[in-house]
C-alpha cells in the first residue's frame, strides 16, 4: 500500500533517516514527507568524522542532498510525540501530524562529566570535530577514555599529529567485540606507535573544571587534552511517556515496527527485541532505514533489518569485518600474515555462521560477504581476486 495521501514523518536526519526518506520515494510514496532534524549541519555521514575529517584528510563531512525527494525539512529538535493524536512536537512549538512515524533520532555521546563540571570533550557530530581540531593542534599529550572503535580512531588521529597518547579502559583495545586475537594484534601495533594503555577495574571520572585529567582507583592522570569515547546513549528523551522507548532504546521487530501502531524505528536508537541489544553500526542503520520505510508503506521489505558489516581504520590499518560478533579464539588464516599487518581471516562460529575479516589487506566487500556466507563460488574464483 503506497497511498499518495498518507503523511509520513521521520525524526532524525542521519543515515537511517535519510535512507528511509529515499526508500519511501523509491517504493512509490507520493504523499507528504517531513524530516525533523536538530543538527545545524544537516544530513551528513558520521563515520568519516573520526576516520578522515578529524585527521585532516577531509575538510568537511560528506553531506547528502535530498532536494530531489520533495521533502519538508524542519531544522528543530523533536521534544514529544502524542501517539493518540499522531503528532510530533518540536522545541520551537511546531506540531507535525503523521499517519506513520519513523523514529531515527540516533544516539548521543555518553558523557562522564558531573553536573557542575565544564570542558568535557566528546566526538559524535561535525560540530564536535570543529571543537576538537584546535585542541589537537595545541596538545602535546592526550588521554582517551575508551578503547573501542571510536577511542582507537581518535588515538590514531593524535598519533598522526605527534601527540603522546594514553588510552584508559577496563579491557584491552576492542577485545569485547573483536576478541583476544585481534585485540593483541592491535595492541602491538599501537604500542609500536608509542600508544600507552592503562587498564582499570574501577569507574573512571573526570578531574578538573574545565577537565584536565581522569581519576580512577586512587590514581590521577593529567594531559593537555582528555577525550571521552565511552560509547553512546539512544536519543529517546523526546519519546518519554509514549510507550515507544525504554532504557535500552526503541525495541523493533523484523519489520522495524515498535510497540505502537504506525510507529517504526531505525538506526542507533533502535534494538531488536529478539537480539542481544543495539548494534550501532552504519550498515545496520542503512538496512533498518530501508525496512522501516517499506513497513511504513505496508510493503514487503527488500532486505533484512540487520547487516553484519563494519569497518574501522586504526593507525593506518584498515579493518573490515563481515559477519557476527564477538570473535572468539583463533581464526583460520586464508591469506597473508597478521604479524605483517596484511591478512584475510575467518572465524567459524558454533551456530554455523562465519565471520571474515580483512586485516590491513585490500579486499572488496562483496568478496568478504560471499566468504562469510560460505559461498562455494567465492572459493572457486579465488581469494586473490
Amino acid at each position: 500500500m503506497s497511498s499518495s495521501g498518507r503523511g509520513i514523518v521521520i525524526v532524525g536526519d542521519s543515515i537511517a533517516g535519510c535512507t528511509a526518506a529515499r526508500e519511501l520515494r523509491a517504493r512509490g510514496h507520493g504523499g507528504p514527507l517531513t524530516m525533523i532534524g536538530a543538527d545545524a549541519d544537516g544530513c551528513y555521514a558520521r563515520p568519516p568524522l573520526s576516520k578522515h575529517v578529524l585527521k585532516g584528510e577531509a575538510a568537511a563531512a560528506e553531506t547528502w542532498d535530498l532536494s530531489d525527494l520533495d521533502i519538508t525539512t524542519i531544522g528543530d529538535r523533536a521534544v514529544s510525540v502524542d501517539t493518540e493524536t499522531r503528532t510530533v512536537s518540536t522545541a520551537g512549538g511546531t506540531h507535525v501530524p503523521y499517519d506513520s512515524l519513523i523514529v531515527a533520532s540516533g544516539a548521543a555521546a555518553r558523557r562522564l562529566a558531573g553536573p557542575d563540571q565544564a570542558g568535557e570533550t566528546v566526538l559524535r557530530t561535525f560540530d564536535d570535530v570543529r571543537a576538537l581540531r584546535p585542541k589537537l593542534e595545541a596538545a602535546r599529550a592526550a588521554i582517551i577514555i575508551g578503547a573501542g572503535f571510536l577511542g582507537m580512531e581518535v588515538a590514531s588521529a593524535c598519533v598522526s599529529r605527534g601527540i603522546e597518547v594514553t588510552v584508559v579502559d577496563v579491557d584491552p583495545p576492542l577485545k569485547r567485540l573483536l576478541g583476544s586475537f585481534l585485540s593483541d594484534a592491535i595492541s602491538a601495533r599501537a604500542e609500536d606507535a608509542s600508544v600507552r594503555f592503562v587498564r582499570t577495574e574501577s569507574p573512571v571520572s573526570l578531574s578538573g573544571s574545565p577537565v584536565t585529567g581522569v581519576e580512577f582507583a586512587g590514581r590521577t592522570l593529567e594531559a593537555d587534552l582528555v577525550v571521552t569515547c565511552a560509547g553512546d546513549v539512544p536519543e529517546t528523551a523526546w519519546l518519554a511517556g509514549a510507550g515507544i522507548a525504554d532504557d535500552r532504546g526503541v525495541a523493533i521487530d523484523e519489520r522495524c515496527a515498535t510497540a505502537c501502531s504506525g510507529v517504526f524505528a531505525a538506526g542507533d536508537v533502535a534494538y531488536s527485541r529478539t537480539g542481544p541489544g543495539r548494534a550501532p553500526f552504519w550498515s545496520n542503520a542503512v538496512a533498518q532505514g530501508k525496512v522501516a520505510a517499506a513497513s511504513a508503506l505496508g510493503l514487503e521489505p527488500a532486505c533484512a533489518p540487520t547487516d553484519d558489516y563494519f569497518w574501522t581504520e586504526i593507525l593506518g590499518l584498515s579493518i573490515k569485518v563481515v559477519g557476527p560478533l564477538p570473535l572468539d579464539g583463533k581464526p583460520t588464516v586464508l591469506e597473508g600474515s597478521v604479524e605483517q599487518g596484511s591478512a584475510l581471516l575467518q572465524w567459524n562460529h558454533r551456530d554455523g555462521r562465519t565471520t571474515v575479516v580483512a586485516f590491513g589487506i585490500k579486499k572488496p566487500v562483496g568478496l568478504l560477504r560471499r566468504l562469510a556466507r560460505g559461498s562455494v563460488a567465492a572459493t572457486n574464483q579465488g581469494i586473490h581476486s
